[in-house]
């Protein structure tokens, strides 16, 4: 370890500070790892020091603990030591998508015009898509549907579907290697939990619960994305809402599907006049550093979020109602079952589902 060298921390190894304790976010390698936020402070208000001068610093009360920082540091590559720092910029955490829409929901509507929706989305710039069927219909017309979308303009595809012994695992499997852009899938209502893969690796995963629309929004460890993408539009934009637009299944265009307000129908309403509403962004710029209890969460800028349900439904800054996540304790609890929740769940009207859950 070299005491005298000047350390630095690689571009895309990014500290964010919790209220009890702190992550490194390797963007590149798409990992973290726990910090105390006390070496967050060394990381943030010391850089371009020399360990020998953090030690100073300290008058060299704390010189074990400091070398065991800089050697986990160093094991887990988040740094290194040059006489140049300058020549080392720190990468910029500006966002920007040539798109007025970059993903859009669509809930299956048997009366849809899915060839107008599809074309419109494309010309928005929208390039992923998330296809949910809440009741079956036959193999050979969801087929149908995704042959609508345009290749090369939506490059993602996702789905969601109830499985029945015309649409399973394997049926699926062959649909999903003959349109190759769909990435994930996922069959509710299966006979047991699992997650398979076809021959291009793209997952299938079963489902045992009945799922709804209500099911958005939970908040949990699976559902962390750590890369640049949404490290930096987390900082200025909601990752959830942000360049999003839905169609619910009747037809109502939405910001997602899960939220009340809507801004008109497919029937009447082009996407493009439902995105110039004044209110249909309201929330695409809420950040997690603005959001109730999230903004003290070491994990808010690798998080998910859901303002459809939130703790508090008169409080659009309110904590996602889905989260048991208490950063003041680091401790993960069951969200359904807490008291404090009772309110929200009950103004949602999720008691019945919770009651399947649970």
């Amino acid at each position: 370890m070299k005491s005298n060298v000047p350390f630095q921390l690689f571009a895309c190894c990014i500290p964010v500070k919790g209220v009890s304790r702190s992550i490194v976010c390797d963007v590149q390698r798409k990992a973290s790892a726990f910090i105390p936020n006390s070496l967050f402070e060394i990381l943030t208000e010391h850089k371009g020091k020399t360990l020998d001068g953090v030690k100073a610093h300290f008058q060299n009360q704390y010189n074990e603990t400091i070398d065991e920082y800089f050697q986990f540091l160093l094991d887990n590559e988040f740094i290194f030591f040059t006489e140049s720092p300058s020549f080392y910029p720190k990468m910029e955490l500006k966002w920007e998508e040539p798109a007025f829409v970059t993903n859009a929901i669509v809930d299956y509507h048997e009366n849809s015009d899915y060839e107008m929706v599809f074309t419109e989305l494309a010309q928005l710039g929208s390039k992923h898509l998330f296809l949910r069927f809440f009741k079956e219909i036959s193999l050979e017309s969801l087929n149908d549907i995704i042959e609508l979308i345009p290749l090369g303009k939506i490059l993602s595809l996702e789905i969601l579907f109830p499985y029945s012994k015309t649409v399973n695992e394997r049926t699926l499997a062959q649909l999903m290697e003959k349109f190759t852009f769909i990435f994930n899938a996922t069959l509710f209502n299966a006979p047991k939990n699992e997650i398979l893969t076809t021959s291009n690796q793209q997952p299938i995963s079963l489902v045992e619960n009945e799922m709804s629309i209500k099911d958005c929004g939970v908040i949990d460890t699976t559902y962390f994305t750590i890369n640049r993408k949404l490290f930096t539009e987390s900082q200025h934009h909601n990752t959830c809402l942000n360049r999003k637009i839905s169609i619910d299944n009747e037809g109502n265009i939405k910001n997602c599907p899960s939220m009340s307000q809507s801004f008109g129908n497919i029937k009447d309403t082009t996407l493009t006049e439902a995105l110039a509403h004044p209110d249909f962004k309201k929330y695409w710029n809420v950040t997690k550093d603005q959001i109730s209890i999230c903004k003290d969460c070491e994990f808010r800028h690798i998080c998910t979020d859901c303002r459809a349900y939130v703790e508090n439904p008169e409080d659009m800054y309110s904590k996602p109602l889905k989260c048991g996540y208490n950063p003041y304790t680091c401790e993960w609890e069951e969200w359904s079952t807490n008291p404090l929740k009772e309110k929200a769940i009950q103004h949602y009207g999720m008691e019945e589902l919770i009651n399947k859950v649970n």
